[in-house]
């Protein structure tokens, strides 16, 4: 019997590389879409590397899509490439929309085109609920983005569940919340606050400079959420599903506990910084996940502490690596 394969765009960012590793666990041939530039960052998969099958190709350009798909032969496609930082979703608004809304679009037209059994996942984001509309957020509550990154990912949604609905594919959305991990990032707010806390634990820093402390998330570890991909994509129907922890905390308790992990006072070291607040910025995202325990078995593993504690930890070993301490 041969091994299910399986293709992943996006598998050099923090979540193609869980998945990755999750999928290599279970047997998968992975075969991962990378764009061709003159620096592709292996770093997240550099431990797994030579286990991945990689193909060149990008979410702007059709023909190489197709071409990845006969190339790989996959039962399963995960869509996780993205445009995915929302500040510079307002300043290339327009890549964002290429990428992360037209992209999913030539996927799912390359995949009709070369295999329409192809099992698709989409990789959909909390920030489609924007200014929430109802507290917590479910598969049915009203998306309203409030940037064009969740614009776009609510064009990448609705269209997968268009193609699934006009062309009967397998093709599901994961609606997945804020998740985390060391390897989440530099420019999102929670690994800048564990390397900012392990830098100035380290007297290599003296400061924190942070945009709104009063914002909430429904924070998650990305090694447990990309479980819940795999598990969507299991199923004999296809369908759309919240992963979130359920529990919400501030961007202040988020300094507190990571902070907290090198004895320090928060307060003595963070600067509100104006430049790091949003145009139009997103206070309240917490997800019901009722639905994937039901349907999938999925539930969270780790703790939004723990998760801080592992962060700060990595990145206290990173720092010391780097400057010989």
């Amino acid at each position: 019997m041969t091994n299910k394969r399986a293709l992943i765009t996006g598998i050099t960012g923090q979540d193609g590389s869980y998945l990755a590793e999750l999928l290599l666990d279970q047997g998968y041939d992975v075969y991962g879409l990378v764009r061709r530039t003159s620096h592709i960052n292996y770093e997240r998969i550099k431990h797994i590397q030579d286990r991945i099958t990689f193909i060149p190709g990008d979410l702007a350009d059709l023909t190489s899509l197709i071409y990845a798909l006969r190339e790989s032969q996959p039962q399963e496609v995960y869509n996780l490439a993205a445009q995915s930082f929302v500040p510079t979703s307002w300043v290339q608004p327009v890549l964002t929309g290429d990428i992360t809304a037209i992209g999913v679009t030539r996927m799912l037209d390359a995949l009709r085109a070369v295999d329409p059994t192809i099992r698709f996942y989409q990789a959909s984001s909390s920030e489609m609920f924007g200014k929430v509309q109802e507290v917590p957020q479910t598969e049915n509550t009203p998306f309203y983005p409030r940037s064009p990154y969740g614009v776009a990912k609510v064009y990448g949604h609705w269209i997968t569940v268009n193609y699934r609905e006009s062309y009967d594919l397998h093709a599901t959305s994961g609606i997945l919340f804020n998740h985390e991990s060391p390897r989440r990032g530099i420019e999102f707010v929670t690994h800048k606050v564990t390397y900012v806390a392990a830098k100035i634990s380290l007297g290599l820093a003296k400061e924190l400079r942070i945009g709104s402390l009063d914002a909430q998330r429904d924070w998650g570890y990305a090694g447990d959420y990309v479980r819940a991909m795999w598990l969507m994509l299991q199923q004999a129907t296809p369908d759309d599903y919240v992963v979130a922890t359920g529990k919400t905390h501030s961007v202040q308790r988020l300094l507190e506990v990571a902070f907290q992990c090198v004895d320090l006072d928060w307060q003595k070291y963070a600067i509100q910084d104006p430049k790091f607040m949003r145009p139009a910025e997103v206070d309240l995202l917490i997800g019901d996940p009722s639905k994937a325990k039901e349907k999938l078995g999925w539930e969270p593993t780790v703790t939004f502490e723990q998760m801080i504690e592992m962060m700060v930890k990595a990145d206290i070993q990173q720092l010391k690596a780097e400057h010989g301490l």
